[in-house]
């Protein structure tokens, strides 16, 4: 069964002027940098009916392309051990509009609504025993990330299989925004 999510991608300077950030905290399984991605909606296995349901519910979801960037630097969870370190996303009404289509036309497909609140982000590593000083000392360094705008004009439906090194997404469809 396929493991799902919906996301855009980050055009490659985005891509890697994040990645030149990458080192210097041990434990930290940093993702590899074209597959950093904002993801918009986690859905997870799904069998091939409910593949194909998701596939053409997206592809009614309809917006505008709009402009895009990132600044800040944080980890999950805000209490406790870090465990994950990511790049913020600046707020954006349009980005919101458009997850909240790619919501509704989710539900509409059958699947359950999202729980969580939608709290947008770029997953830069997976942090495991990692001291909790370096991670701050890291967020300290960049915490005035600001990267230029890009192009929101498309998302995509991504398969991702998961093994001993981490993930592997392959696209599924890609739905353009007008």
């Amino acid at each position: 069964m396929p493991r799902l999510f919906v996301a855009i991608d980050l055009p490659a300077p985005v891509q890697e002027g994040l990645a030149a950030m990458f080192g210097g905290l041990p434990g930290a399984r940093w993702v590899v940098p074209e597959q950093l991605h904002l993801t918009v909606r986690f859905i997870g296995e799904v069998d091939s009916s409910r593949f194909r349901d998701i596939r053409e519910a997206l592809g009614e979801v309809r917006g505008h392309h709009f402009s895009q960037h990132l600044e800040g630097v944080g980890f999950f969870p805000p209490r406790g051990r870090p465990r994950v370190l990511w790049a913020g996303v600046e707020k954006n009404e349009q980005l919101l509009q458009l997850y909240r289509r790619i919501e509704a036309a989710l539900v509409r497909a059958g699947l359950e609504p999202e729980r969580r609140k939608f709290a947008p982000h770029i997953t830069l590593a997976r942090l495991r025993n990692t001291p909790a000083a370096r991670v701050g000392r890291f967020i300290a360094a960049h915490s005035l990330l600001v990267t230029a705008d890009f192009a929101v004009n498309q998302f995509v439906l991504y398969s991702s299989v998961l093994n001993d090194r981490g993930a592997k997404h392959y696209v599924e469809e890609v739905y353009p925004l007008s």
